[in-house]
């Protein structure tokens, strides 16, 4: 007697640890998505979790039936823990899920309708920020809806926000032939900012796409557990993040194009983390200031130079002492001006 086997129509990758408050949300909503259970096929990474996190995931068994869980021994990461999932996967569409965000219901029935008709290689959405009562819908920076787009087209202009200002990979249903070309996988190891190299790969040298609108995804705001919230070592992963950016835009056929937007996030970044480094250890602060100084010293001169002149009071005073000679005595300057 032979068997049949139904390939699943979407794999959702969800990596965690230490997410035993969380993760039932999270699996809860993966079995609102489909009419036949079987289309869906989950893999969860207990990455090195110390507590029952890999225990709630293996009480969702009877409710996803395509419900696989892979255990680390040791936390390696969200970066690695999405590979080591991914790798595991076996769907025609591929999502990511972060293990304390949940999906409102049909929301991957409908990515997978749309990704079918508009007959492109990955969409993004949408999503929804959740911090206790507190609802926000967050758009995508791309205002063209449901229609065929060169990613390249999507970076630009520099001084907005854009689709590589949109680095979520969980706001994303991939077609699963991008795997083959790096599409969907992140730099290993990397605790943070993984996914800053993985959207300036996808948009400079990806395929068409599109965005579209469809039942939300929430994120979870404020959560003890997320990166976020935390001011230690695995913050400093920023730098490798942004130098495989940096690489990818001097590399480009375009890079004197591209180079005053990643010149601005560069700075933009720095200016975040300093503002965030008084809850930092005296070392992991020092360390990023100089590993700051390093990556601001890289960027093009002139392009350092614009930044500074039109900079906002509180960004300009938060990198003081991190920028190369010749620039640093324009911070003055920055400061007098206006706010942008």
């Amino acid at each position: 007697m032979s068997t049949t086997t139904t390939r699943p129509r979407v794999s959702v990758v969800v990596p965690g640890k230490d997410v035993e408050s969380y993760v039932a949300d999270a699996l809860t909503s993966l079995t609102r998505q489909m009419e036949d259970p079987r289309q869906l096929e989950v893999v969860v990474v207990d990455d090195g979790s110390r507590d029952n996190t890999g225990e709630v995931a293996e009480s969702f068994r009877s409710r996803l039936p395509n419900l696989t869980i892979l255990r680390n021994e040791s936390p390696g990461g969200v970066a690695s823990a999405r590979n080591k999932g991914l790798a595991a996967t076996t769907g025609r569409y591929v999502a990511y899920l972060d293990s304390d965000d949940w999906l409102a219901p049909r929301r991957l029935s409908v990515l997978a309708d749309a990704i079918e008709h508009l007959r492109v290689a990955f969409l993004f959405t949408d999503h929804t920020t959740v911090a206790g009562r507190k609802r926000n819908l967050v758009r995508a920076p791309q205002a063209r809806r449901g229609v065929v787009l060169d990613p390249r087209d999507s970076i630009l202009p520099e001084n907005h926000s854009t689709m590589v200002d949109y680095p979520y990979s969980w706001a994303v249903l991939f077609d699963r032939e991008l795997l083959h070309d790096g599409f969907m996988t992140f730099p290993d190891g990397l605790h943070s900012a993984e996914d800053r190299p993985w959207i300036w790969n996808l948009f400079l040298n990806g395929p068409p796409y599109a965005v579209v609108d469809a039942p939300t995804l929430c994120y979870r705001r404020d959560v003890e557990t997320s990166l976020t919230a935390t001011y230690d070592r695995r913050q400093l992963d920023i730098f490798p993040a942004l130098e495989r950016v940096l690489d990818l835009v001097r590399a480009d056929r375009e890079s004197e194009k591209y180079a005053p937007k990643i010149a601005r996030t560069v700075m933009a970044l720095m200016s975040h983390h300093m503002r965030r480094s008084n809850r930092m250890t005296r070392e992991v602060r020092a360390e990023l200031r100089s590993r700051a100084s390093h990556l601001i010293s890289q960027l093009p001169h002139d392009l350092l130079v614009r930044e500074i002149r039109e900079m906002s009071r509180e960004r300009a005073r938060s990198l003081h002492g991190l920028l190369p000679a010749g620039v640093s005595d324009r911070r003055r300057a920055a400061a007098d001006g206006g706010d942008r």
